[in-house]
């Protein structure tokens, strides 16, 4: 990984539709070189996707939760149960094991509030090994840098 490489995952996060003749002309390569550079970084694991970021609120989900979860117990087993079951609920768009007092903070979109309420008493309250549920609204989304920008510098 060289200057160059982080240039091409800065561009890509930035517009991940641009055509490589764009991107090769932005870092100052030809586009067959970029387009060799761009396969390797896929291929080692650096770029693991591409994806379009949607307007949630625009497609009716208004409310953004997030939720802390404390399991009664630490085993492995236990976890990967968990995390399949997690798995199959709509809404849920992230799942991460965390550090601290809980085991897993889920950030869930819901259309409204009776939505949240829904999927709380047919999916959250159901997840196996839960002890505890905590949530937190998101009142405002304060924009921020893409993962690109923030691992290799430069603002918006």
């Amino acid at each position: 990984m060289d200057r160059i490489d982080a240039a091409i995952l800065k561009s890509l996060a930035a517009d991940a539709r641009a055509p490589v003749s764009a991107v090769a002309a932005q870092v100052g390569l030809s586009q067959s070189a970029c387009t060799r550079r761009i396969q390797a970084l896929e291929a080692s694991g650096h770029v693991q996707g591409y994806g379009a970021r949607l307007g949630h609120r625009r497609l009716g989900f208004r409310i953004t939760a997030l939720v802390d979860i404390t399991l009664g117990t630490q085993v492995e087993e236990d976890l990967a149960r968990f995390e399949a079951a997690v798995a199959q609920i709509d809404g849920v768009v992230e799942c991460a094991l965390v550090s601290g007092g809980q085991d897993y903070r889920l950030k869930i979109l819901a259309r409204d509030l009776d939505d949240y309420e829904r999927l709380h008493r047919e999916h959250l309250g159901r997840l196996p090994g839960v002890v505890t549920i905590n949530s937190s609204f998101v009142l405002r989304a304060v924009p921020t840098r893409s993962e690109a920008e923030a691992l290799f510098g430069g603002g918006r």
